[in-house]
């Protein structure tokens, strides 16, 4: 279970470090930054596609260099937050988004990198994060197969052994109805490699989804209220939330199993209380099996229910009181 913290510090380095105290108080497993700055990412310049003009977008109007200037996790904050992860048991790494990044994150020694969805077409940080020889995660929002192959062929050619795909889908928030998480055995097939979900949706159903089909990776954005706003606050899990669905993910992925029929070891003693076949009156040795002297009741010390009809018509090798079972050894 990764947190996502993304900009919901709101350029606050005390936020930031309530937000690693808080996910790892809710049980996840990894927290992830993303490390850039507004000009490693776009180019300072208004109007045209520089500036969001989809109205149904959660940053409509903004201009994109300002957008990342607002997001950005300054990069002189990395070190505390990842010894602050570190002291708490928790895995730290990042998001780079280009290649000086992935420079700056190995000075600081980042256990794993992961690559944008944004990004997954971006095969030269591709290259570069992979011949760190760390694991790599890469989201696979919007990309063709095509352009995940191209993605993967890079990675592992540049020496990634352990990589990891996040079934994605790049709106913000995105529906469970385009989140299409069959894809996640369908990956694990064609790429032969762990797989999991990068999950923008609200709540928690589609998340807990994903592992029923597969996913061991699990990575979601969070923040400590949503009503404290910030770029990615309405799509964020809090933390009672997180708490919440960290366990439900575990119970989840213990319930797959394997396949398995039969009475299970911890359901052995559950036999007893199964429906089997008793006398329901006394019945005298040499005495016919009818339906008023026999009945199937629980608990399962008699023959089992399967005999009665075989039963009805026959008579008795020996006498029975109400309530004795009709056991098998005693009726053959």
């Amino acid at each position: 279970m990764i947190a996502e913290m993304s900009g919901n510090h709101n350029q606050s380095l005390d936020r930031a470090l309530a937000i690693v105290d808080a996910a790892a108080q809710a049980g996840a497993h990894a927290i992830k930054l993303q490390t850039y700055t507004a000009d490693t990412m776009t180019l300072d310049v208004r109007g045209g596609s520089f500036d969001i003009s989809d109205p149904d977008s959660l940053w409509a109007g903004q201009n994109l260099h300002d957008l990342y200037k607002k997001a950005y996790t300054p990069w002189e904050w990395h070190a505390p937050i990842m010894e602050r992860a570190r002291e708490l048991g928790l895995i730290c790494f990042s998001s780079p988004f280009d290649e000086t990044a992935v420079d700056f994150l190995e000075d600081l020694g980042a256990p794993a990198y992961k690559i944008a969805s944004f990004e997954n077409n971006h095969l030269p940080l591709i290259e570069k994060a992979a011949s760190t020889g760390k694991p790599l995660i890469i989201s696979t929002g919007m990309a063709s197969l095509g352009e995940l192959d191209d993605a993967v062929r890079t990675a592992r050619d540049a020496g990634c052994t352990q990589l990891v795909l996040l079934k994605c889908t790049s709106t913000y928030p995105a529906s469970p109805e385009n989140t299409n998480i069959r894809t996640i055995p369908h990956l694990q097939e064609l790429f032969d490699c762990e797989v999991g979900l990068s999950d923008h949706t609200m709540g928690l159903g589609v998340a807990v989804a994903a592992v029923a089909v597969g996913a061991s990776v699990v990575e979601k954005h969070f923040t400590l209220a949503r009503a404290d706003g910030g770029v990615d606050s309405d799509f964020s899990l809090e933390p009672a939330e997180l708490a919440s669905l960290v366990t439900e993910i575990e119970r989840a992925w213990h319930a797959l199993g394997s396949v398995f029929y039969g009475p299970t070891e911890a359901e052995q003693k559950s036999l007893v209380y199964r429906r089997s076949i008793y006398a329901a009156a006394d019945i005298a040795e040499g005495e016919v099996f009818s339906e008023s002297n026999i009945c199937i009741v629980r608990p399962g010390d008699g023959a089992p229910p399967a005999f009665y009809s075989k039963l009805l018509g026959v008579q008795s090798r020996r006498s029975f009181e109400r309530g004795d079972p009709l056991s098998v050894d005693i009726l053959l």
